[in-house]
């Protein structure tokens, strides 16, 4: 749910307000019961996680190339010196 900034256009008093999207906006002041306007906030932020978004879906060739080697590079568990390591199973 989003939080609505209000400002009253008699009295000045400023207030936030959790409501719905579809939920009316607020018209009076509570402080003065003078007529208020809902102010543009600039919202929350977004964090894009999981499959579907740019950055780790489509990433370049070049970058999977390097990502593989780097894989198959360290892939013995460094307490051994095989590429097959019992213990940790790599």
């Amino acid at each position: 749910m989003p939080t609505y900034d209000y400002e009253c256009k008699v009295c000045g008093h400023s207030y936030r307000k959790f409501q719905k999207m579809t939920d009316e906006p607020d018209k009076t002041c509570p402080e003065c019961k003078g007529e208020v306007r809902r102010l543009i906030g600039l919202g929350g932020g977004v964090i894009y996680k999981g499959s579907g978004f740019y950055t780790t879906d489509y990433r370049s060739p070049e970058y999977l190339r390097r990502a593989k080697e780097e894989s198959t590079a360290s892939s013995s568990c460094g307490s051994c010196s095989s590429k097959s390591c019992s213990t940790c199973g790599k």
